[in-house]
Parts: structure tokens; C-alpha cells; sequence
């Protein structure tokens, strides 16, 4: 036994003078690297680029497993094909890397968007006027895809297409995709309760994970939505039915306005309360801008 102690107490002094020397700077460090990856890791999430990940995790296994080997001939290969692979990451990751520096933006935000200013009794006959809007047009099998600008603008798109910067109602957006008017092809972009333009031409990337029964309609609500925080209403001119696009991912299709409704405010509301927390830190720093300048 006392043998035993005698080996331990060196053990136990290293220990004691590791936590010694551990600071805050080196806790802070290790909390901010965990941050850090955590919402890298869940902006990846549901997205190809985390299987990709997953693979290259099992290279750098095999790649240690070699190397305590000392299979030098395997080492060399995996270490040529991890080369090889952070050269072409940046351009498989090009997607979810600008969603994730969009959101880390979106965490910033100086401004609000005018759909974060609006409250709930302003947003019921924004959600009434497009949910009735949508499912008119889908009983008449009337195609048609409106984005709602969020807080990453839509001006390029905008500026694209045919400037209105009218209220939204149920009879303009019914003119706008009639078949024979010649902006029923484009889309409609919304910020806050205004129509800015219509017939504006919306990116169309083609992904092999895509259904290939979309349409251009919906292939071009499921690529603005991924780009941006918007959210994209696509009615079908084939089937009537009305879907959902945010963040590259669509919602079931509805056809009852009920349903349309429901889901609307769902994404709407819920969107408008995170928002509006972000527009009441950004009012409380113009305030204290305005103050400064005052006193100077």
C-alpha cells in the first residue's frame, strides 16, 4: 500500500499543478471553440454537407489508425486525398457556408425589417389578404410563387423585375398572375404589406436531391429560400396545391384557406416575435447613438 501511495502522489501533484495553471482566458477559449462548432454543426444539419463531414471524419480515423501503424504508403495516400479535399470543400460547401455567414449576419442585425415592425393586429389582414390570395388561385389552378422579404434584403430581385410598391390585395395579385398579363411568369416580391415589384426572375440551381416532378415555380422557391430567410408561397397551376418554401425545405401541400391560414400565421407570427426582439435592440442603439450626439 505504501508503494502504491508513493506512485499516486507524483500523479496527483501533476494533476494539482495542471488546474493551477488552467486561467480564464483558457476556460473562455474552450467555451467559445465549443460555441464555435456547435453552430457550425447545426447550421449543417439536414444538409449534405454533414454527411460529407462524416466521411471525412472516417478518413482522419484511418488516417491515425495508419499512422500508429506505420503503414507509410497508406499515410501518404490519405494525406494527399485530405489535401485534395480541402481544396474542393470550399465549393461543396458553397451553399451552407453562405447560409451560415447569413445567419451569423442575421445575429447582428443594426436594422429591422419592416415585417419585424409590424404586431400581431397588423400582420391578421397581411395573413387573411395572401392566405385568401392563394387559395383563390388555387381553386382556378392559377400558378404563382410570392417571397416575403425578412431581414436579408431582396433588392436584386427587386430591382429585376416591375417596381409597384402598392398594398397588397387580392385583386391585384390576381391580375399580376393572370396568364395573359405578361408578369404572371415571375415572381412577387412583399416587404412588410407592400408589393415593391412582380414579374421579377428568381435563381433556379438544380440539385440532384430535387424532385424532379418541381416545377420552375418551386425549384425557384426552394433556391431563394436557401439563399435568404425569406419565405416563398408557391401555388401549382397543375394540382392547385399551395406549399411553403423556408430555408430550402417545403411544407406539406394545403388546399383549404383554413389550412393556408393556419400555416401562414405559423411562420409569420413566429417570425415577426424573433425579429422584433432584434428591432428593440437595434432601436435601443440608435437611441443611445442619438443621445451621444446630443451630448457632443
Amino acid at each position: 500500500m505504501p508503494a502504491s501511495n508513493g506512485k499516486n502522489h507524483p500523479r496527483v501533484n501533476a494533476s494539482l499543478q495542471f488546474l493551477q495553471q488552467i486561467e480564464l482566458s483558457d476556460l473562455l477559449d474552450i467555451l467559445l471553440v465549443f460555441l464555435t462548432l456547435r453552430y457550425l454543426l447545426g447550421s449543417l444539419q439536414g444538409t449534405r454537407a454533414l454527411q460529407i463531414l462524416q466521411g471525412v471524419a472516417v478518413v482522419l480515423l484511418m488516417l491515425l489508425l495508419a499512422h500508429q501503424a506505420k503503414l507509410q504508403t497508406l499515410t501518404w495516400l490519405l494525406n494527399w486525398f485530405l489535401v485534395s479535399v480541402a481544396v474542393v470543400l470550399p465549393v461543396i460547401f458553397q451553399p451552407e457556408l453562405r447560409r451560415a455567414l447569413m445567419r451569423l449576419g442575421q445575429q447582428g442585425m443594426l436594422t429591422s425589417s419592416p415585417l419585424a415592425r409590424m404586431d400581431k393586429e397588423e400582420l391578421v389582414p397581411l395573413i387573411d389578404e395572401l392566405a385568401y390570395a392563394a387559395y383563390s388561385m388555387g381553386q382556378v389552378r392559377m400558378g404563382a410563387i410570392i417571397v416575403l422579404e425578412r431581414e436579408i434584403g431582396l433588392q436584386e430581385y427587386i430591382e429585376q423585375g416591375t417596381p409597384m410598391d402598392s398594398l397588397i390585395s387580392l385583386k391585384l395579385l390576381l391580375t399580376i398572375f393572370h396568364p395573359k398579363t405578361h408578369l404572371h411568369d415571375g415572381a412577387v416580391i412583399v416587404r412588410g404589406n407592400r408589393i415593391m415589384a412582380a414579374g421579377c426572375t428568381l435563381d433556379v440551381q438544380h440539385d440532384q436531391e430535387t424532385d424532379d416532378r418541381l416545377g420552375t415555380r418551386h425549384r425557384a422557391a426552394l433556391s431563394v429560400s436557401s439563399q435568404s430567410d425569406c419565405l416563398a408561397i408557391v401555388v401549382s397551376e397543375e394540382t392547385g396545391q399551395i406549399r411553403f418554401a423556408q430555408d430550402g425545405k417545403f411544407s406539406k401541400p394545403v388546399e383549404e384557406e383554413g389550412e393556408v391560414k393556419k400555416m401562414m400565421a405559423q411562420y409569420l407570427v413566429t417570425a415577426s416575435s424573433t425579429l422584433a426582439g432584434r428591432g428593440a435592440i437595434s432601436s435601443s442603439l440608435q437611441a443611445f447613438k442619438n443621445l451621444r450626439n446630443k451630448k457632443s
